[in-house]
C-alpha cells in the first residue's frame, strides 16, 4: 500500500471560489488529517482528474444552466477518480422531480405541481390556484439552485405567474409550482447536515422570498444563517427521507457521503421536505464546531477504502 498522503480535489467553479465559505475550513481539516488538497474547477479543460484519489463536489453552483455539460463532466470525472457524491446519485438529484418520488415513498413534502416544458401554462395555473386558493405561489425551474430564477407570487398576480412560467419554458426547462408555506416567515427553514448518513449539525435559514420580488439571477440569494438544534420531529423526518432514497442510493457504494435535508413547517406546524441537497449544497461548516473535521474524516475513510 502506498504511504503517500491521499490527494483530494475539492470541486468548485470560478464564480464560486471566493464565495464558498466551506472551502477554507474543509481544506484545513483535510490537511490536518494528513491529506494533500487542491481546489479544482469542474470545467477546467486542463484538469487531470486521474491525479486525485477522490474528488468532492463542493460549489459547482453554475451547473443548473449548463446541465448537459455538467452531466458529461460527472461521467468523465467518475471514470478517472472516486467522485462524491456518487455519479448516479448526482444525476438523480439535479432535477427536483425527486420530490415527487419522495412523496410517493410516503415522505411529507411541500406540495408540488410540475409543469413540463411543453405543457400549456393556463391549465397548470388553474390547477395550482384551485389546489391552493389562499396561498402565495412559488414558481421555479425543476433544475435550479440557490433560489436562482425562483419567485414568490401573490395569488392575484396571474399575469406575472404566466410570464414566469413562460420564461422557464423558454429555457427548455420544466417548472414547478408550490404553495408558499407562511410559517417560514416566523420560524425559518431548518437545514440538517448528514455525513455518511450520520447527523452532524443543523442551521436555521431565514425567509428568502418576498412576495412579487424579482427572481434572483445571481449564483445564489443572500441567506441569513444561524446554528439551530433541530426538533425531534425534524430530525426524525430527515432520517426517514435518507432511508427512503431509491434502492441504488440508500446503501454503499451509491449512498450519499454528504446530504443536506431542508425542511419547512406546514400550516399545521408539521415538518415537510422542501429540498434534498445532494449535489453541491453549502454545508455551513463554520457554524458547528468539529463539522469540517467530521467531513474530512468521512471523506478520507472513503478515499482509502
Amino acid at each position: 500500500m502506498s504511504s503517500r498522503p491521499p490527494y483530494i480535489a475539492l470541486v468548485s467553479t470560478r464564480e464560486a471560489l471566493d464565495r464558498d465559505d466551506d472551502l477554507a475550513p474543509l481544506q484545513a481539516a483535510l490537511r490536518a488529517a494528513g491529506a494533500a488538497v487542491e481546489i479544482a474547477c469542474w470545467d477546467d479543460a486542463q484538469a487531470d482528474w486521474a491525479r486525485f484519489d477522490a474528488a468532492l463536489i463542493r460549489s459547482t453552483w453554475d451547473y443548473t444552466w449548463r446541465l448537459d455539460e455538467y452531466l458529461r463532466w460527472i461521467d468523465h470525472a467518475a471514470a478517472c477518480t472516486r467522485l462524491f457524491n456518487p455519479p448516479a446519485l448526482l444525476r438523480w438529484n439535479t432535477d427536483k422531480r425527486y420530490l415527487g418520488e419522495m412523496a410517493q415513498a410516503g415522505m411529507a413534502t411541500v406540495p408540488t405541481h410540475f409543469v413540463a416544458a411543453d405543457a400549456a401554462i393556463e391549465p397548470a395555473l388553474d390547477a395550482a390556484l384551485a389546489a391552493w386558493p389562499h396561498a402565495d405561489l412559488v414558481i421555479k425551474p425543476s433544475v435550479s439552485a440557490g433560489s436562482r430564477d425562483t419567485m414568490r407570487h401573490s395569488s392575484a398576480a396571474r399575469a406575472a405567474m404566466r410570464a414566469h412560467l413562460a420564461a422557464i419554458h423558454a429555457q427548455g426547462k420544466r417548472a414547478l409550482i408550490q404553495p408558499y408555506l407562511a410559517r417560514v416567515d416566523s420560524v425559518g427553514e431548518t437545514a440538517l447536515l448528514f455525513f455518511d448518513g450520520v447527523f452532524s449539525h443543523a442551521i436555521r435559514k431565514g425567509p428568502l422570498l418576498a412576495a412579487n420580488a424579482a427572481a434572483t439571477r445571481a449564483l445564489f440569494a443572500p441567506e441569513h444563517i444561524q446554528p439551530r438544534t433541530p426538533q425531534a420531529d425534524e430530525l426524525a423526518l430527515a432520517q426517514r427521507v435518507l432511508a427512503a432514497l431509491p434502492a441504488p442510493f440508500n446503501s454503499a457504494p451509491g449512498a450519499p457521503l454528504y446530504a443536506r435535508v431542508d425542511l419547512l413547517r406546514d400550516d399545521a406546524g408539521a415538518p415537510c421536505l422542501i429540498e434534498l441537497e445532494l449535489v453541491e449544497p453549502s454545508l455551513f461548516l463554520d457554524f458547528a464546531p468539529g463539522a469540517a473535521a467530521r467531513l474530512a474524516q468521512t471523506l478520507l475513510r472513503h478515499a482509502r477504502a
